[in-house]
């Protein structure tokens, strides 16, 4: 798979001609890992439970921690940064 076009400030991904916040390009590669995985189990349940809150609950802290939403990564310091995708994020009960 290749990558997606990225905005010239690397802020954001384009896919299908949409704009989509891109993942903070300092979260080390392991961790980007381990939270893409809990990201698409999220996913998963989510579609399991026809989208209960809990499991939209779970979508959304794993998209904080990669960056994707709540404060954009480029507004925070390094600090803040590091703590955002090092704060412990949840797998589904099933995972």
């Amino acid at each position: 798979m290749s990558e997606p076009e990225h905005t010239p400030d690397g802020h954001h991904v384009v896919i299908n001609g949409r704009k989509w916040r891109a993942t903070d390009p300092l979260i080390p590669d392991g961790r980007r890992t381990e939270l893409q995985a809990i990201l698409m189990a999220w996913r998963r349940e989510v579609k399991r439970t026809k989208g209960a809150p809990e499991s939209r609950a779970g979508v959304q802290a794993a998209k904080v921690a990669l960056g994707e939403r709540g404060t954009p990564w480029w507004e925070q310091s390094d600090d803040d940064r590091r703590n955002r995708w090092e704060t412990p994020v949840a797998r589904p009960n099933d995972e």
